[in-house]
């Protein structure tokens, strides 16, 4: 290499090395911007999908505003290949850390009683057991719940979620409250009580118990173990197919066979119901869906 050649090559390393900086320093400033406009993205569909989050924790301050947990609610859907009384297990499982055993009391309850577990809906409580042992528990379970007021009553609460859906069929059809009293919606475990002992007495109860006597859960719950009691079930007046189909698009179900008024909230669409171990069973023309235990 000549003289004019190694000139020629140091005078265009002075000024490539520059200009390799420079480009250095663009792919750098470009590195960031992007990972800025991601992480940005993230922030903001988090927000997207936590609005009623963020809403609850400004306007009711009893309930936990833990921003660090995930928002995003996705239900669990039981393996389809398992038969139906093994998906109702493994779905309720999840609100329930023990199942009850064959034979027993809570059993019974579970069977008549149980459908409601299967719901997933974020914002829904549910206790983690099928009995509510006196006045002083379910307080304490009841105080857990966020409550609203259903639209064209004075006294008719339910669970927050509950009440919106039946207020969404109460605006396709007029369905009236069985009564028109507040016993139609959430009770405490006083009214429970009340309405036991207007139907039956302790020796119902001790039969019940036994194993030895079933009919009467169709028609009054035993003290402490009523949907009512969660907020999730209300007495109402259905005699037609219109009224039937909107609360049916709107998660509401019949679900204690003989318990021609009761309706309970399961969230789930109809078509769903089966996937989490549900049977639908027809007595005299009424539908119902059941447990499969």
């Amino acid at each position: 290499m000549g003289y004019d050649e190694i000139e020629i090559f140091k005078i265009s390393n002075i000024f490539m090395k520059p200009i390799l900086q420079i480009a250095a320093f663009v792919t750098i400033i470009i590195f960031v911007s992007v990972t800025l406009v991601s992480v940005h993205k993230v922030f903001r569909d988090q927000l997207i999908l936590t609005p009623q989050i963020a809403k609850e924790c400004l306007t009711n301050s009893s309930l936990p505003c833990d921003n660090s947990k995930s928002s995003i609610n996705i239900p669990f859907i039981p393996d389809q290949k398992l038969d139906d009384q093994q998906r109702f297990l493994a779905t309720i499982a999840k609100k329930i850390p023990t199942i009850p055993q064959d034979d027993t009391f809570e059993y019974t309850l579970l069977r008549s009683y149980g459908t409601v577990f299967i719901n997933q809906e974020s914002g829904i409580n549910l206790p983690q057991k099928v009995i509510l042992d006196n006045e002083l528990e379910t307080k304490s379970f009841q105080k857990t719940m966020s409550i609203a007021l259903v639209d064209g009553t004075q006294e008719c609460y339910l669970q927050k979620n509950a009440a919106a859906a039946l207020n969404k069929a109460k605006n396709l059809e007029n369905i009236p409250l069985k009564s028109g009293y507040a016993g139609d919606c959430l009770r405490n475990f006083a009214t429970n009580l009340r309405f036991w002992n207007k139907y039956a007495n302790s020796e119902t109860l001790a039969r019940v118990k036994a194993g030895k006597e079933t009919k009467i859960l169709g028609l009054v719950a035993p003290p402490g173990t009523s949907q009512h009691l969660w907020g999730l079930a209300i007495d109402l007046q259905v005699s037609t197919l219109a009224q039937r189909q909107a609360l049916n698009e709107n998660g509401w179900f019949q679900t204690v066979v003989s318990d021609l008024p009761h309706w309970t909230y399961l969230s789930q669409s109809e078509d769903d119901l089966p996937k989490f171990g549900l049977q639908q069973k027809t007595i005299q023309g009424i539908k119902y869906w059941v447990t499969p235990i």
